[in-house]
């Protein structure tokens, strides 16, 4: 263990973790970012880099993939130090200090800053008969190489925003998409429901997958049975199926901390300057939980400036802080 002690210690490198790390160099902090995957980004950049986002400002829109490279463009230009492939195993106060303790080290940091999202993720899989028959070029569960698409007959599986952006994303470089949804309603914004509405995407409501198998040219039949109906179902044959389901996630390295942060349903309560029941000790992002909590970018975006500023304004309280962004350079 270094005897270095960080101000700041972002567990987390998704984009408002990212965003956390750059505003912290604006503050001059001396600050860490440790993230479990191989690469910043977080969920956007692992399962979602080519959808379309809309609650950016400035942006009308922009994809995934380009929202973390210009996050990474905008991290680099400050002096902090961004830790890849670790996960955070364990937090314990000692002294007036925390120890942070990796699969790889162990540091020491005056306050932490809790960006993990959801916790650790995964696509949640279809479940139908036949599936295990089908191969991973043909099922796959997150569209980050659209060539991979081109040309082909696509059905697009799910209801919410994603599923829908996927859609719209792929009906100019497919041949054809199609969008399976159980409910004849959608989940998405109405604005992108109407664009939906609108395109060329074939609607298949409200139907749900019930078995898989090959057929010629190697396609896949999906056979689907309609909601609420004993016998009536519809085979569609694709090249390949884009499933989007939404994510399954815990947070159970964080419960194996010795702190004991207060939850709310898998989230971290925080007051009012995002800190959590445990003095500097804060979470933004998804992972905090307040009333009146809309849990998009945007707002974790948001939560940043005053997170940074609460610990700042605690750990140097001689610095006062800035009122526009424009003092800050």
């Amino acid at each position: 263990m270094s005897d270095e002690i960080y101000d700041i210690t972002i567990i987390g490198g998704g984009p408002v973790g990212m965003f956390a790390g750059f505003y912290a160099g604006l503050r001059t902090a001396k600050f860490q970012i440790i993230e479990s995957l191989s690469e910043l980004g977080g969920q956007v950049n692992a399962l979602y880099p080519e959808k379309t986002i809309l609650d950016i400002p400035a942006y009308p829109a922009i994809s995934g993939r380009d929202l973390v490279a210009n996050l990474k463009k905008q991290l680099a230009t400050m002096d902090g130090d961004i830790k890849l492939n670790q996960t955070v195993v364990n937090v314990e106060k000692v002294d007036d200090v925390f120890k942070v303790t990796t699969n790889k080290g162990i540091t020491k940091t005056k306050a932490i800053i809790i960006a993990v999202g959801n916790g650790a993720f995964n696509p949640r899989k279809l479940s139908a008969d036949g599936v295990e028959t089908i191969s991973d070029q043909q099922l796959v569960y997150t569209a980050s190489d659209l060539d991979a698409f081109k040309n082909k007959k696509v059905l697009v599986a799910g209801g919410g925003d994603s599923a829908i952006d996927q859609a719209l994303m792929l009906e100019d470089i497919a041949d054809e998409v199609y969008l399976l949804h159980r409910r004849n309603e959608f989940r998405g914004l109405e604005h992108t429901v109407n664009l939906l509405k609108q395109s060329s995407v074939k609607l298949v409501t409200p139907y749900l997958i019930k078995s898989l198998e090959n057929v010629d040219n190697n396609q896949v039949r999906v056979h689907a049975k309609k909601m609420k109906t004993d016998d009536e179902f519809i085979d569609i044959d694709v090249d390949k199926i884009l499933v989007n389901y939404g994510f399954i996630s815990n947070n159970k390295d964080m419960q194996g901390w010795n702190v004991d942060i207060e939850e709310d349903h898998h989230a971290t309560k925080v007051d009012g300057n995002l800190q959590t029941n445990i003095k500097n000790i804060y979470a933004v992002g998804d992972q905090a939980k307040y009333d009146g909590k809309q849990t998009i970018i945007a707002t974790g975006f948001g939560e940043v400036p005053i997170t940074i500023n609460a610990i700042m304004n605690d750990l140097y309280p001689g610095n006062r802080a800035p009122i526009h962004s424009t003092q800050l350079s």
